[in-house]
C-alpha cells in the first residue's frame, strides 16, 4: 500500500524563559524554542510505522512564524521526506479552534482530503506544552471529517489496511480499529525519539521548508474571519502569575533515619507554621460608565454538562461538574436550568442519581451501540442536541474523553474551547474599542505554561465550551429525593459515526474513583523506582490495614517509564486530587505535578536532595534516602500513627 505519513508539529517555548509582557499577555520572543516533547512521540510514531511501509513518503506540518522552520529541519533530519510551515501574520494570535481550522485547510490544499485516492495518516502529540490543551488534533480531525484516536501509547497497521491503536484511558486503555484516513494523537508514553543522524542532519541543511500563507492554501474569506487575534472564537482576558499560598516548609531535624520520622510526627503534632495571607493588590478599572451593556447570547440560554459512564455508573468528574454548573447558573439567575445529556446501554435508571446532585432536566439517549464511549457518535449526538436547545453554556470533564470530545464539538458548532479549567465564574467583557460592556460572559480560568500562569479565557461564540480539572471541584451534597425533568432525545446517526471499533478495553484494579475518595496519598516519583515503587506501595498498605482510605500514586515520570499506569499518576496532565494527607516520595517537585496536588490539606515531602522543588510547595520535609525513611515510616504506622487521618467509619 502507497501510504503518506504525516506529523503534526509544534515549536514551543521552554517555560523557564517566558515572560510576561505589559499588555498582560506572554512574551515568547526572547525564549529558546524546542520541538514539543508530546510531538517528538508523534515523529517517532510515524519513523515506526515507516518500518512497515518502507515506500511511505513522510511529511511533517507546523504553523508558526518563520523561526518554526528550524523545528521542521530537525524532523528532516530525524527521516522525514518533505516539510511545510503555514505562516502568516493573520494568524497570529490564533486560538486552537482557528488553529485547526487552518492547519486543515494547509492539508487539504496539498491534497489531503477525506476522498484522497491515495491512503494516508496524521500523526501528532497529544499536547503542547505551552497552552496544554490537547484539542488541535481533535479540531483538525474533525475540520477535515476524519476518524481519530486519542492518548495513543503506540499503533500496529493491519493487513485489511486498518491502524490499531493503544489508547490510554482512565484506569487502563482501549485497543481500537480505525480505518485509514484517520488522525492519531500521541502520548509520551510511547517509543522514545531517535536522535538526528549525521547523514539526515547534513539532509536536512541543504532541504528547504515549503512556506505557505493563508492565500497560498486558498483560505476563503469567511475562514480569514474566524483567524488570528481577532477572529478566533476564544480569547485570552489576562495572565496571571501563580504563586504558592502554603506557609513556609517545617523540616525534620536528626541524624538517624529513626530522628528524622520521629522530629516529623513531632512537626505535625506542632501543626507547621501559620500561613500569612497576601494583601490582594486592587485592580484599577478604566472608567465605563458610559459603555452600553451588551447582551450576545440571545436565543441561548442554560446550560448543558455531559454526564460520563464508565462500567455502569456516572464517572465521578462528570458529578463534580454540577458543582460550577450550579454556581455560574445562581449567578447567572433567572432560574437558569442545568442540563446533563446521559448516553449509553439502558442508563435511564441512573438519571436520578442526576437529579440528586443538581441537575435540573435529564436528556437521555439510549442505544446498544452507545454502551461503550466513542468519539464520533459522542460528538454527533450531543452537537444535534445544542442545536436543538442552544445552551449558553457547556460543559465537560476533563477526563480522557472529555478533552478529545469538546474540541470535536467546538470545531462543529464554531464555538472554540476553553480547556482545564479549575475557576469558571460569570463576569464582564469591557470592550473599550466599541466601548461596550458584554455582559454575561463565561470567565473560564485555567493554569498554563507550565502551570506558572493562570490564564483567563472567554470565549465569544455560542455555546462557550469549556472543560474542567477533574478533581478540582467538589462532588455537589446529594439531595435525597429530588428531582427533575426527564427526557429523551432520538439522534440522527449514520455508518460513518461508527467506523472506529472497540477491539478491547481493560481497567486495571487502580483507579480514578479510589484516588478521589483517598484521606491519604502516598505517591513516588523517578527516585523511587530502584524498587519498583514497592516501599510506596507498602506504605499505603499499611495505612490500609489500620482502616484508613488510602491509595498509592506516582508522577507523570514513573507512567512514562512504564512503572505504573496512567489511572495513578498525579499532576497536569494526570489527576487532581485533594487529600487530607499527600505524601510525596522522591518526587522532584515539577510545577506541573504541583498543579495536581496544590489542593491537599498537607503536603509531606520526603527527598534526598535539600534543592528539590518540592520543598519548596509542602509542608512537612524530610531530607533523606527514601530506602531507610519509608521502613520507619511503616513500622510507625503499624504502631498506630495515621498522619493525623481518623480511621473510615
Amino acid at each position: 500500500m502507497s501510504l503518506t505519513i504525516i506529523s503534526l508539529i509544534k515549536q514551543v517555548p521552554l517555560p523557564s524563559e517566558m515572560r510576561m509582557g505589559e499588555d498582560g499577555a506572554m512574551d515568547r520572543t526572547k525564549a529558546k524554542s524546542i520541538i514539543n516533547i508530546d510531538c517528538q512521540f508523534g515523529l517517532e510514531a510515524g519513523l515506526q510505522l515507516k518500518s512497515h511501509y518502507p515506500d511511505a513518503r513522510m511529511v511533517v506540518v507546523s504553523m508558526g512564524p518563520p523561526p518554526f522552520e528550524q523545528s521542521l529541519k530537525n524532523a528532516l533530519s530525524m527521516g522525514y521526506d518533505e516539510a511545510y510551515l503555514l505562516s502568516d501574520r493573520k494568524l497570529g494570535g490564533s486560538d486552537t479552534f482557528a488553529t485547526g481550522l487552518a492547519i486543515s485547510t494547509l492539508l487539504k490544499d496539498l491534497g489531503y482530503t477525506k476522498d484522497a485516492q491515495e491512503p494516508f495518516i496524521i500523526l501528532a502529540g497529544r499536547q503542547s506544552s505551552d497552552g496544554d490543551t490537547a484539542h488541535v488534533p481533535s479540531q483538525v480531525a474533525e475540520a477535515m471529517g476524519l476518524p481519530q484516536a486519542t492518548f495513543v501509547e503506540r499503533i500496529e497497521p493491519n493487513k485489511d489496511g486498518t491502524i490499531t491503536a493503544r489508547r490510554i484511558i482512565e484506569g487502563g486503555y482501549q485497543m481500537l480499529q480505525l480505518p485509514v484516513p484517520c488522525v492519531i494523537s500521541f502520548t509520551p508514553t510511547g517509543i522514545k525519539p531517535r536522535k538526528a543522524s549525521l547523514v539526515g542532519a547534513i539532509k536536512a541543511r541543504a532541504a528547504t521548508i515549503g512556506v505557505k500563507s493563508v492565500d497560498d492554501v486558498k483560505m476563503l474569506p469567511e475562514q480569514q474571519a474566524v483567524i488570528g487575534v481577532s477572529g478566533s472564537p476564544t480569547k485570552v482576558a489576562n495572565v496571571e502569575n501563580i504563586e504558592s499560598d502554603r506557609p513556609p516548609i517545617v523540616m525534620a531535624a536528626g541524624q538517624t533515619e529513626t530522628q528524622l520520622v520521629d522530629s516529623l510526627i513531632e512537626n505535625l503534632k506542632k501543626g507547621g507554621n501559620t500561613l500569612v495571607k497576601k494583601e490582594a493588590k486592587e485592580k484599577k478599572e478604566t472608567d465605563v460608565a458610559d459603555f452600553e451593556i451588551i447582551d450576545q447570547r440571545g436565543d441561548n440560554k442554560g446550560i448543558l454538562t455531559w454526564a460520563e459512564v464508565v462500567k455502569g455508573d456516572i464517572a465521578r468528574p462528570s458529578l463534580e461538574l454540577l458543582t460550577p454548573a450550579r454556581h455560574l447558573a445562581d449567578q447567572l439567575g433567572n432560574n437558569t436550568k442545568i442540563t446533563t445529556v446521559l448516553m449509553g446501554k439502558n442508563v435511564k435508571n441512573l438519571a436520578q442519581k442526576l437529579f440528586e446532585h443538581g441537575a435540573d432536566e435529564v436528556i437521555v439517549v439510549e442505544n446498544d451501540k452507545l454502551e461503550e464511549y466513542l468519539i464520533l457518535p459522542f460528538a454527533t449526538i450531543i452537537t444535534q442536541i445544542i442545536r436543538e436547545r442552544k445552551p449558553e453554556i457547556a460543559l465537560f470533564a476533563a477526563t480522557t474523553a472529555g478533552r478529545e470530545l469538546a474540541p470535536r464539538i467546538g470545531m462543529k458548532t464554531g464555538s472554540g474551547v476553553t480547556a482545564d479549567c479549575t475557576a469558571l465564574e460569570i463576569g464582564d467583557y469591557n470592550d473599550k474599542k466599541n466601548k461596550q460592556i458584554i455582559r454575561p460572559i463565561l470567565h473560564s480560568r485555567r493554569p498554563t505554561f507550565g502551570e506558572s500562569k493562570l490564564a483567563t479565557i472567554l470565549g465569544f461564540v455560542y455555546p462557550q465550551i469549556s472543560t474542567a480539572r477533574a478533581g478540582t471541584f467538589a462532588v455537589p451534597a446529594v439531595q435525597a429525593g429530588r428531582t427533575g425533568v426527564l427526557s429523551t432525545f432520538t439522534p440522527r446517526l449514520n455508518d460513518e459515526d461508527f467506523v472506529v471499533k472497540i477491539k478491547e478495553t481493560v481497567r486495571g484494579e487502580g483507579g480514578l474513583q479510589s484516588l478521589f475518595d483517598a484521606d491519604v496519598i502516598v505517591a513516588g516519583g523517578r527516585g523511587t523506582v530502584g524498587d519498583g515503587l514497592q516501599l510506596v506501595q507498602q506504605l499505603a498498605q499499611a495505612l490500609k490495614d489500620k482502616g484508613i482510605k488510602a491509595e498509592w500514586a506516582c508522577s507523570r515520570v514513573v507512567v512514562d517509564d512504564h512503572y505504573a499506569e496512567y489511572a495513578r499518576q498525579i499532576g497536569q496532565t494526570g489527576k487532581t486530587v485533594r487529600p487530607k494527607v499527600y505524601v510525596a516520595i522522591g518526587i522532584s517537585g515539577a510545577i506541573q505535578h504541583i498543579a495536581g496536588i496544590k489542593e491537599s490539606g498537607k503536603i509531606i515531602a520526603i527527598n534526598n536532595n535539600p534543592k528539590a522543588p518540592i520543598f519548596r510547595h509542602a509542608d512537612f520535609g524530610i531530607c533523606g534516602n527514601y530506602e531507610d525513611i519509608i521502613p520507619e515510616l511503616i513500622e510507625k504506622v503499624q504502631a498506630g500513627f495515621t498522619f493525623g487521618v481518623k480511621p473510615a467509619a
